[in-house]
């Protein structure tokens, strides 16, 4: 996945400033892919060269003007190709794992912590998920917000198997 087609959903629903599609990062799509306002940006002004979004520059008082992102119908074509094709999992790159791995040169309570600290990260980020959730009416959800329901979930089920890892290398560690 590119962070073109990660942005192209959030457009799919309806235009966004690159503020608001930020905001969507940071809110609904952290649990599957993490962006900085810098990348957003950059990659909103080059999918604007492709032709696969177009701006509207809405006036606004005393302020420069809003830029307002829709996705074409180039753009809708491109992220239907790209949804058809066939896609790998993505490696792992988790830190905290490198470090347990080596874990066993330092006192294990240095790693408890850290998993401790980890756990709790874990933990606000499904309190905030299961927030979400708890707005949502399954039997009257639509097709396209059963599709950002189900990555929700993905989210939540990330996030307990996180903390159930955590509580069971704490115990393993806590064993030696």
């Amino acid at each position: 996945m590119t962070l073109s087609h990660a942005i192209a959903t959030i457009l799919l629903q309806s235009p966004h400033t690159g503020y608001d599609v930020g905001k969507e990062f940071d809110e609904k799509v952290s649990c599957y892919w993490q962006a900085t306002s810098q990348q957003i940006y950059r990659e909103l002004a080059k999918m604007q060269e492709k032709g696969l979004v177009e701006v509207e520059n809405v006036p606004q008082l005393n302020r420069p003007d809003k830029k307002l992102y829709s996705l074409t119908e180039s753009g809708k074509q491109e992220l239907m190709a790209w949804i058809t094709e066939p896609s790998e999992p993505t490696a792992i790159r988790e830190s905290l794992l490198v470090k347990v791995r080596a874990g066993y040169i330092v006192p294990d309570e240095i790693l408890i912590e850290e998993i401790k600290r980890r756990k709790k990260l874990h933990q606000q980020k499904l309190a905030y998920y299961h927030s979400m959730e708890s707005e949502i009416n399954i039997a009257e959800l639509t097709r396209p917000q059963r599709h950002m329901y189900l990555t929700l979930r993905c989210g939540i089920r990330y996030e307990t198997s996180w903390i159930e890892w955590c509580d069971e290398a704490i115990e393993q560690l806590q064993q030696e």
